[in-house]
C-alpha cells in the first residue's frame, strides 16, 4: 500500500516530539483484524516493532496469538491514533498528537476493507473510532452491543493493573469471547 510508504516518511509532527519522527504501523489490505491503539512507546520508536513490550505480551495473551501471528500485516493492522512516540509527561506517556490521524486515518483505514473486528484500545482510539462520550470502563462493559464488528479494550499496560484488579469481569467475560472472536476471523 503506497500510503504506508508516505506515512513511514512523515514529519509533521518532527518539531514537536522529543525523540523525533519515527512513524511505526503494521497494514495490509489482507488484515481481518485491526488494532486500533493510543501511540508508540519509546521503545517502539527505538525498535520499530508495535507492543514490543509488557503491554504486547498482555494483548497478545487476551488475543490468545503467537508473536508470529500477532506481527503478520496480513492478519492484523496495527494502527495507533499516533504513528510516533510523543513523549513523556507527568503520570506517563503524553497523548497522541491529533495532527496524525487528521492527516492520515481516513484515508488508511479505507483501503483496510477486509478487517472484519476492530479492537479499540484506550480513549483516544475509543473517541476516534467509536465517537463515544462513554468511559472506557462503560465502553468494555457495554463490549456484546459492540461485537462483531468492535470490541472496546483497556490498555494492556501494567500501569492498569489496578483497573484490572477491580474489573475482574473483563478477564473472565470478555476476554474469552475475544479469543474465540479472534480464533475465529484467522
Amino acid at each position: 500500500m503506497q500510503i504506508i510508504d508516505k506515512i513511514h516518511s512523515c514529519t509533521l509532527c518532527e518539531p514537536t516530539l522529543p525523540h523525533g519522527a519515527n512513524p511505526v504501523l503494521q497494514a495490509s489490505q489482507e488484515a481481518r483484524i485491526l488494532i486500533a491503539g493510543q501511540a508508540p512507546s519509546l521503545s517502539v520508536h527505538k525498535t520499530g516493532k508495535l507492543f514490543n513490550d509488557a503491554s504486547g505480551k498482555r494483548l497478545r495473551s487476551w488475543l490468545n496469538v503467537t508473536e508470529e501471528q500477532f506481527y503478520n500485516p496480513e492478519l492484523f493492522a496495527i494502527v495507533p491514533m499516533a504513528f510516533c512516540y510523543p513523549g513523556r509527561g507527568r503520570s506517563g506517556d503524553l497523548p497522541p498528537p491529533t495532527l496524525c490521524a487528521a492527516t492520515w486515518h481516513q484515508a488508511l483505514l479505507a483501503q483496510l476493507t477486509n478487517v472484519r473486528l476492530t479492537i479499540v484500545i484506550g480513549q483516544y482510539a475509543q473517541r476516534y473510532h467509536l465517537d463515544a462520550k462513554a468511559t472506557l470502563t462503560e465502553q468494555v462493559q457495554n463490549w456484546q452491543s459492540l461485537l462483531p464488528k468492535h470490541i472496546v479494550l483497556p490498555h494492556p499496560s501494567p500501569r492498569n493493573q489496578a483497573w484490572l484488579k477491580r474489573n475482574l469481569w473483563f478477564e473472565q467475560q470478555v476476554v474469552p469471547t475475544l479469543q474465540a472472536h479472534v480464533n475465529t476471523l484467522l
